[in-house]
């Protein structure tokens, strides 16, 4: 039996009194992946912020992982807006079957082929995940009206497939959609994603699991790699202050100690907690959480590990002041003050 994977929607209509950031009253559809069908929960405005953070950056990890740095490479191009364009003149199926191979080359799957259809339902899109190389896309009836959309929803749907191709997948439905979300926006296709939101005082639409600060950030991480800017292709201004958010956080993990980009506060933290873990200093602070952490093997040398601030694989080093750091995995270079 084949599993089923669907895309989340969240409409937010009228605002109510005392609303939060975000929308009013909303309607929030999960899909739930392999082989359960489709679940469907009732939720409340557009989520905002990092709730899915540490998911997210399991994802990018893992995406090395699979991948490999060479394969990651290869997506240093984005889809092109002028490729899923998509004019309200142009034929509903033909055009949706255009964007669909224009996803299906970009995720590099030439034998794959998507057939797209519309009909009611409540998610906005989902996918049959079978042996392939033919996949069934269901996108919602609501599409036919809201094209600029299409390329959104088939970017995720497109990335479910590849996944699947893949055998990538995390334990939880959740979990996977929010992979998903993040191997679309990391590999070229996911800005299509953030660009999908909009958001005034009367209304609100996002697709995707990932909030709109998280897509900036997964899409900042892809442009601090690759040394492009995907802002110039938003055409929500939502999106943009979401991607200007998004990568101020994206900024902020290649400034944590031991790195030597780190700031003076948290240069001054780091080094009260070498004295700690050297037994030269108290405790610091109950509840206070670093991103790295020191250990010594017996008789060894104090080390220190920390997140690579490109792939999120942690790295050990030892504690021996200015050292050169080479992640193994994203193959980045690490300048360390330790």
């Amino acid at each position: 039996m084949p599993g089923v994977a669907a895309l989340l929607v969240v409409m937010a209509a009228q605002p109510t009194a005392g609303r939060t950031r975000g929308g009013g009253t909303a309607r929030t559809v999960d899909g739930v992946q392999a082989r359960r069908g489709c679940d469907v929960a009732n939720g409340g405005p557009v989520e905002h912020g990092y709730p899915h953070l540490r998911t997210v950056r399991e994802s990018v990890t893992a995406l090395y992982r699979r991948l490999s740095y060479d394969t990651v490479r290869t997506f240093s191009a984005s889809v092109a807006p002028a490729d899923v364009a998509f004019a309200d003149v142009d034929d509903l199926h033909l055009g949706a079957q255009r964007v669909a191979r224009e996803m299906v080359a970009h995720y590099r799957l030439p034998d794959a082929r998507l057939i797209v259809g519309f009909r009611e339902m409540t998610h906005a899109a989902n996918v049959e995940l079978t042996a392939g190389p033919e996949y069934f896309v269901e996108l919602n009836d609501r599409f036919r009206d809201h094209r600029r959309d299409i390329g959104a929803a088939l970017a995720h749907e497109v990335a479910h497939v590849y996944l699947h191709r893949l055998g990538l997948s995390f334990p939880s439905t959740r979990e996977n959609e929010i992979l998903t979300d993040t191997a679309a926006a990391y590999l070229g296709a996911g800005w299509l994603l953030l660009d999908a939101f909009r958001e005034d005082r009367d209304s609100s639409q996002k697709l995707g699991y990932l909030t709109p600060e998280e897509f900036g950030y997964v899409l900042a991480k892809r442009a601090l790699l690759f040394g492009e800017d995907p802002s110039v292709w938003f055409t929500s201004p939502q999106a943009y202050t979401a991607y200007r958010e998004g990568l101020a956080l994206a900024r902020r993990d290649a400034e944590q100690p031991p790195l030597r980009a780190a700031g003076w506060a948290g240069r001054r933290r780091y080094a009260r907690d070498r004295r700690h873990a050297q037994g030269d200093a108290e405790a610091p602070e109950a509840g206070r959480e670093t991103v790295y952490r020191f250990s010594a093997d017996d008789h060894g040398p104090l080390r220190v590990s920390f997140p690579c601030p490109t792939c999120h694989q942690r790295i050990r080093v030892p504690v021996a002041g200015r050292v050169r750091a080479r992640c193994g995995l994203c193959r980045s270079v690490l300048e360390c003050d330790t």
